[in-house]
Formats: structure tokens, C-alpha cells, sequence
């Protein structure tokens, strides 16, 4: 038991004499009541009070520790009070691929430290598979559908994806009309997956796979992009990175009326105690941020 708790509940008993009204006021079973203070007479290796049918009596054992608990019971408030209080502080250790870090992680970063200037923001940017303990990272961000197993994993938000070419590749190998076209095409593609298939989603025909091919392919979606404006191929990138490429027509956006399919963002870590400070807000303001429009 909470030894904490066992002593609040002997003070109750104590000022208020009984059992029975301490476990009125406390909300918790007359046995409950029984059980830490069995717990507290343990604790002190000695009777701390004498019951009888009408009244209970602290023994001297119990008057002694009585003050013991009263400072033990201020010392956990004021730590609780302090802890509440406090603004997060510490290393806050991120891992996250270089899209993420670029789009994702990197617009709100003058915002988080200005706000919780006491933590220390530590960006790890791979796109490998890492170890949050053997590499000591608190939380990764990623953008999947299928978050890493052993992991508790907050939704952040979405990201969408958007298939582009450039003009000048368009002119010379045509404009796919269908998902099914860019079997015809050449299609960059992330090179870390074994199958290489697209997935769209229609009002009209609902979810539709495609299996392509192409003579190029990166683990990173910055160079696929690259690609894409050089005419080499078709890319399906995230809309996010894409964005600028598109305003400028270096990139034109394809099947308009075939949405690919959306992935999550993800805040992936390993435990709900003993979280960094900076944890739990840090991923609010990305959730907040990417919550926009």
C-alpha cells in the first residue's frame, strides 16, 4: 500500500475519532480504513491506537507518530504542489525523418522553446528504424499507418500525399487519366519497401491498389521530388513537401478526382510515467498545429 496514503488516513482517523467517519470523509470502505491502519502499525512496528466499543486512544507510540505523519503529509503536498507548479524543464531527446523535421517539427520549434524555455530540445533526424532505448530517444515522430509495435502511440494528426510529374515529363509520356495508366509510367518510389504499390481512394470506385515500377528510387521524399521536377517520372510525395513545387508549376498534381491514401502522424514512446517535462506538451503543440487547416 501507499504508505502516503496510509498516513492521511491514520490522521483522519485521529482527529476525526473513529474509523467509520474517516472512511466517510476519505470516500473509501470502513475495511479500506481498517487495512492502512494495519498498514501504518506495521510500518512503525508498534500499536498506535487503543480501540474500544466507545472510543479510540492514541498509545504513546501512536501520539509520536501522529506528528511524524502531519510533517510527512506537508512534505508530499508541498512536492505535489511543486510539481504542479513548475514549468517542464529537462532534455526532451526527438527522433524523426527528415520530412518530418523539415515540415512538421521545424515551424514550431521557436514556438515551443519560447514557451518552455527551461527544456532542452534535442532533434534526432534519421529515416532508419531507431531503438528508443539503446539510443535513449523519448519520442519519435513518424508518419505511418502501422505505428511500431511495444510502443504507446499518440495520433498526432494526418498527412496527406499528392502524385505529381513535371510538365515537360507530362509532354512527353502523357497524362495518366487512371490509377491503372501508371502501369505505362515511370513511377519514383521510396526504395525501403519490398512492394511497390500505390493506394487511391474514389467517390466513385472507393479503394483501388495499383502496383507500379520505375528505374528510380530514395529513401527520402525530398529527393523523389527532386526527381519529379528533373522529368524523370511520376513521384507521389507528401502534399506538405510538395506545396512549394506546385505553386511555382514545376510539379503538376495528377488524377485529380484519386485521392492517395492518407497516412498518420504519430508521437511514439515507451511509457506514460515518468515522461520528460517537455514531453507531454511538446506533442500537444504539434497536435494544436497540425490540427490547422
Amino acid at each position: 500500500m501507499d504508505r502516503v496514503t496510509a498516513a492521511r488516513v491514520f490522521n483522519r482517523i485521529c482527529e476525526l475519532g473513529s474509523l467509520s467517519a474517516a472512511s466517510r470523509a476519505l470516500g473509501i470502505s470502513r475495511p479500506m480504513v481498517s487495512r492502512y491502519l494495519e498498514q501504518m502499525e506495521q510500518w512503525a512496528g508498534a500499536r498506535l491506537i487503543h480501540r474500544t466499543s466507545r472510543r479510540l486512544t492514541l498509545t504513546p507510540a501512536g501520539e509520536e507518530i501522529l506528528l511524524k505523519t502531519r510533517h510527512l503529509i506537508q512534505l508530499a503536498q508541498e512536492i505535489e504542489q511543486r510539481n504542479q507548479q513548475n514549468e517542464p524543464s529537462g532534455v526532451l531527446r526527438v527522433a524523426c525523418a527528415h520530412l518530418t523535421a523539415s515540415c512538421i517539427i521545424g515551424p514550431i520549434v521557436a514556438d515551443f522553446l519560447a514557451r518552455y524555455p527551461a527544456v532542452r530540445l534535442e532533434l534526432d533526424v534519421n529515416n532508419h528504424p531507431i531503438n528508443l532505448v539503446s539510443e535513449r530517444i523519448d519520442v519519435a515522430v513518424r508518419i505511418t499507418n502501422n505505428p511500431e509495435p511495444g510502443t504507446i502511440a499518440r495520433r498526432l494528426g494526418e498527412c496527406r500525399s499528392v502524385l505529381c510529374a513535371s510538365p515537360d515529363y507530362l509532354a512527353r509520356h502523357g497524362i495518366p487519366q487512371k490509377p491503372a495508366d501508371l502501369a505505362n509510367h515511370n513511377c519514383l518510389h521510396y526504395s525501403r519497401f519490398a512492394g511497390q504499390n500505390w493506394h487511391f481512394s474514389s467517390a466513385q470506385e472507393g479503394d483501388i491498389s495499383v502496383e507500379i515500377s520505375g528505374n528510380f528510387s530514395a529513401t527520402i521524399s525530398t529527393v523523389l521530388l527532386d526527381a519529379a521536377v528533373a522529368g524523370c517520372g511520376i513521384a507521389m510525395v507528401p502534399e506538405m513537401e510538395a506545396r512549394e513545387a506546385l505553386a511555382q508549376r514545376s510539379v503538376v498534381s495528377l488524377l485529380a478526382d484519386y485521392e492517395p491514401a492518407r497516412l498518420a502522424i504519430y508521437g511514439m514512446y515507451l511509457s506514460r510515467e515518468y515522461q520528460p517535462g517537455g514531453l507531454r506538451p511538446f506533442l500537444d503543440l504539434l497536435e494544436k498545429t497540425l490540427s490547422k487547416p
